[in-house]
């Protein structure tokens, strides 16, 4: 596996991680909200807009992180570009022109 791969990888994993904290976060959320409708009188508006605010702020900081790893990815393959033009291709394993 190249460091490349290795990077790229990370980011996807840490992508996936976060889908899915996100994910539970939601599942949790919408068990609260139906714990709470259940209770003694449902929940009170306010509950419900907390819940909801609370939603809409891991949503927005799922997609900061999902931009922050799509850009960590384009540089890191502007990187490895612009390594492997400085080593030039007999040093990465490319055959020599005659």
């Amino acid at each position: 596996m190249t460091q490349a791969n290795g990077a790229e990888g990370a980011v996807e994993l840490a992508a996936r991680r976060l889908e899915r904290a996100v994910s539970l976060l939601e599942q949790r959320i919408a068990q609260k909200l139906a714990e709470a409708s259940a209770g003694a009188g449902g929940a009170s508006d306010q509950d419900r807009a907390r819940l909801a605010t609370a939603l809409d702020e891991a949503k927005a900081r799922e997609r900061e992180l999902e931009d922050a790893g799509a850009a960590a990815s384009e540089a890191l393959a502007r990187a490895i570009s612009e390594i492997r033009g400085a080593l030039g291709p007999t040093l990465i394993g490319e055959p020599r022109e005659a």
